[in-house]
């Protein structure tokens, strides 16, 4: 892998959740994004040019919240809002030979849409969604994902509004199984910059482990 990645773990206290008003998927993605310089121009992000910045919000507990981020820059030590510091963060850079494995366990949380007459409609039910999921990663994503093996945890709906005030309707998914990588520049890439839509309301990032043969195992 020539190009640098970096994960991240942003930790939020109560405290750090209220004076940081995240309320809803925009609130989050405006302090996720705040945590690495803005490299791209206007007529980049108009044209969706990748943000280089993939995450996903963990949830948390009645003490906190906990969010993952990958990216291709490093981020900062903490979300700084009127010259306070919040939020606690840890990164590392993504070893070398981590993608070069052929088999690994991931969760992942989507936007499963299709388009439609020029509209993005969502995937219903748990069996679409896991054919469609079946269906993509063969065709864009550069690795299979065996439907035995698949798992649809919580499917919901969210409703906010945007930078500009539109009302966004956002519908996630999430799954857990094994993949095998079946182009690895492709899946590369599918790591790296996130699978699917909705990636900048944290969905696309590919949380995975390698699976490891056992070497005593028949």
């Amino acid at each position: 892998m020539t190009d640098a990645l970096y994960a991240s773990v942003l930790r939020l206290d109560r405290r750090a959740i209220r004076k940081l008003a995240i309320t809803d998927p925009y609130s989050l993605h405006r302090v996720v994004y705040s945590l690495f310089d803005d490299t791209r121009t206007e007529a980049e992000k108009r044209g969706h040019d990748p943000s280089g910045i993939v995450f996903v919000d963990k949830g948390g507990n009645r003490l906190g919240r906990t969010i993952l981020t990958l990216s291709d820059r490093a981020a900062a030590q903490g979300v700084i809002r009127d010259g306070e510091a919040f939020g606690e963060v840890e990164s590392r850079p993504i070893p070398e030979d981590f993608l070069r494995h052929p088999r690994y366990r991931f969760e992942v949380v989507v936007n499963p849409t299709v388009t439609s007459a020029g509209k993005r409609v969502p995937i219903k039910g748990r069996d679409a969604i896991e054919k469609w999921f079946v269906e993509r990663s063969a065709e864009n994503w550069g690795f299979s994902a065996p439907a035995q093996s698949l798992q649809v945890g919580q499917v919901n709906v969210q409703q906010f509004k945007g930078k500009h005030g539109n009302h966004i309707t956002l519908s996630q998914a999430q799954l857990t199984g094994l993949l095998e990588v079946t182009d690895e520049a492709r899946f590369r890439e599918s790591f790296a910059r996130g699978i699917g839509r909705g990636r900048a309301f944290g969905c696309g990032l590919l949380q995975i482990r390698p699976v490891i043969d056992n070497p005593f195992g028949s």
